[in-house]
This record gives structure tokens, sequence and C-alpha cells, in this order.
């Protein structure tokens, strides 16, 4: 069984047991501004930096051992962060929906839910952690699934990042009109990562008026610059390079 397989075999089981046990209370007036971030630097021909929180990998193991969410989300943001995506899974991220909570009681930053979404009800949950937006993942779930969780986000004023690692993807991804697209560089069967795959994606699509998000593998400028000059993508989701460094704030502003 890949790694895929076992999170959401694991999500299945934990989803029938959080929505006999949780309340959720929604406030559905309050708007996610994500998408106009990302949109407002593009006009300006801006890098943006979606800058990643997250403990622990299936990969790569504990990313930081001292790890405080809300440290982390102020290096960030004193950095340049333009956005934040926390991951929420609990078993083999280690992620916590409270971590969304905390930091949006501090910081007015948009927020990206990350986790592994196989049902609606963890689209109203996260709308109740505070999310901006959620990430729906095309290699996790059938296409069916992908357009109603699509559908219930959007009524619930949250964002969505369709994330996609090929051409079969890519051409779905595109009909749901409202979403930003999401190219993961990672392989999630092998884990894997190529940033190239950003470039050879874009190059065989046409993205008018869409957000596009380069995601997993950037180490340095270097690896950005590779890529903004051969596509038109100034969207980066940025994780464990970040977490990793001694000196997170100093670290995202080198890549901006």
């Amino acid at each position: 069984m890949n790694i895929l397989k076992e999170i959401i075999n694991y999500k299945k089981k934990s989803i029938i047991f959080e929505k006999k046990n949780n309340k959720i209370f929604l406030n559905l007036k309050k708007k996610s501004f994500f998408k106009l971030k990302l949109v407002n630097n593009i006009k300006k021909n801006k890098i943006s930096i979606i800058a990643e929180i997250k403990k622990a990998s299936p990969s790569k193991g504990i990313l930081k051992k001292k790890f405080d969410p809300i440290s982390i989300a102020k290096q960030y943001i004193d950095g340049g962060a333009t956005c934040l995506s926390v991951l929420t899974e609990d078993k083999f991220f280690l992620g916590n929906k409270n971590y969304i909570k905390q930091i949006k009681k501090k910081y007015n930053i948009p927020i990206l839910a990350k986790d592994f979404f196989i049902d609606p009800f963890q689209i109203y949950e996260a709308k109740s952690y505070g999310a901006d937006c959620i990430l729906i993942l095309l290699s996790a779930i059938k296409e069916k699934l992908a357009k109603e969780l699509y559908d219930v986000a959007n009524k619930c004023g949250l964002d969505t990042i369709v994330e996609v690692h090929n051409e079969k993807e890519m051409a779905f991804a595109l009909s749901l009109k409202k979403s930003i697209i999401g190219i993961n560089n990672r392989n999630l069967k092998t884990f894997v990562t190529n940033i190239n795959n950003s470039i050879n994606l874009f190059k065989k699509f046409k993205f008018k008026n869409r957000i596009v998000v380069s995601e997993s593998g950037f180490h340095s400028k270097k690896d950005i610059l590779h890529i903004s000059r051969k596509t038109s993508i100034r969207t980066f989701l940025i994780g464990e390079s970040l977490i990793k460094s001694n000196n997170i704030k100093k670290k995202i502003s080198s890549f901006l």
C-alpha cells in the first residue's frame, strides 16, 4: 500500500469519530481573502510565498523538534509571507486544526487548511477553525467528490486550491473555474520531488486569468527564478526548507 492510500484509509475512519463528537459553529458571512491577496501580488508582478507550517512528514519524519506554530507564523509574516499553509492532518504529519484558530487570534493573514479532504464535513470544520482556503487533492479522490467539495467550499465562502500532479488531473482542475491551481512537484506515491513538473505541466495548458501555485521542492531563490523565468507562475508554496531552517525569517526573506 502506498502512503497516500494509507493516509486516506486512516482519514475515513477518523472522520466517522469526528462527526459523532464535534459540533460546528459557522460564520458564513466572513469571506476569504486568500485568493485576493495572491491576485493583488500578481497584478504588481510580485512573488507570493505561501509558507507552510508542518511538524512532520511521512517521508522525512520530524522536521522541527521545538515546534511552536505561533512563533513560526510570526517569523513567516515578518519575513514577508503572503499566506500561510497549516498542516492539520494529525497522524502522518502531526498536525492539529487548533493551530489555525490559534494563529488567527494573533495574526490577520490568510490561511490554507492543508489536509486530505474527503468529506464535506471537513470543510465546515475548517471554516469553523478560521481557515480561508482548503486543499482539494485530485490524486486522492474521484472527480465527482472533488466537484462536491469545491461547491461546498464556495458556499462557505472559502477559496480552494485544486492540487494536480499530471495532465489528466490538470484538465479536470481547469473546469473548476473559481479554484486556484496547485501543481505539486512531489510524487505522492514515492515522495520524490522535481520542480520541473510545474514547468512541464504549465507549458501544456492555457491558464487565462487563473492563479497557478508551484508546490514543493524549493530550497533557494534560484529554484523560484528557474520556474518564474520559464512560466508566468509567481506563487509558490514552500514548507520543509523553511521549517528546517535555523533562521526562518531570514530564510523566507532570501526567497523574496
